[in-house]
């Protein structure tokens, strides 16, 4: 989806400034699926704007400037659903952690257990979060995503928590059979 769409998304929920849909796709719903920046959440808001897509209003606010709320048009919610029923585009991993693992026979196995350990740790984090959310007055697209969500996480956690000793074991015997190789830049000139 683009900033756009994903604006209109928002903004189909309810009133939002830009630092509300922000925090939507940061802290919110959208956060375990959707990304966008400031830089790009403000000049999509404006072309929406433009596009009449949205309408922007001023709320003062207590000891605070002025802020922009948006609110979605009927223009708008058109745009959102026709975007919505053109197929989707396959899904694209952006993953920091699945490229550290792609390269895990380069890191030392007493890091990689660490970084292991944490992101199933955050992993049963996200989970409980998520468990803790009332669905019931949510619409059923909302439970569905959400219930998608949770396999999705228990997934990794039950993946991981089967594979990475084994993953540790194949990464020592690799990296004693091939010590000089693996050794760190910072760690070389370290020594130097």
């Amino acid at each position: 989806m683009d900033v756009k769409t994903l604006c209109l998304g928002v903004l189909s929920r309810g009133d939002a400034s830009g630092y509300e849909i922000k925090k939507a796709c940061e802290e919110g719903p959208f956060s375990h699926f959707q990304d966008a920046s400031f830089g790009s959440i403000y000049p999509a808001l404006a072309k929406l704007s433009a596009e009449k897509l949205v309408d922007c209003y001023q709320m003062s606010q207590e000891k605070r400037p002025d802020k922009k709320v948006y609110s979605i048009t009927e223009s708008g919610r058109t745009a959102l659903f026709d975007a919505l029923v053109v197929p989707p585009s396959p899904d694209k991993v952006n993953s920091d952690f699945y490229f550290m693992t792609f390269f895990a026979q380069l890191i030392p196995a007493d890091f990689l257990r660490a970084i292991l350990e944490r992101r199933i740790a955050w992993y049963e984090g996200v989970v409980a979060r998520m468990q803790d959310c009332e669905l019931s007055i949510r619409p059923a697209g909302e439970r569905f995503t959400h219930g998608l969500g949770l396999a999705h996480y228990r997934a990794e956690i039950s993946y991981l928590k089967a594979n990475m000793d084994q993953l540790l074991r194949e990464i020592e015997a690799e990296q004693a059979e091939n010590a000089p190789q693996t050794t760190s830049y910072l760690a070389r000139t370290a020594s130097a």
